[in-house]
């Protein structure tokens, strides 16, 4: 579950790096709605659920800054 946090590495592709002003979802490449899906996609298979469970509840985290914007 602690792999989740990886997705916080396209944090390193904006500029500037952390803005406490904008909101995660849809703006960084791992916080897309495509990938979104993905992980909805993860949850399926035994071996990656974990995973996905772990990248979704990132992402719900990562939301909820965005509903305090």
């Amino acid at each position: 579950m602690l792999l989740a946090f990886s997705i916080d590495l396209d944090h390193l592709l904006a500029s500037p790096i952390f803005d406490p002003s904008r909101c995660s979802i849809n703006f960084h490449p791992l916080h897309s709605y495509y990938a979104i899906m993905v992980y909805l996609v993860l949850l399926i298979p035994g071996k990656t659920r974990l995973f996905a469970i772990g990248l979704l509840s990132h992402i719900i985290a990562d939301s909820a800054d965005c509903l305090l914007i």
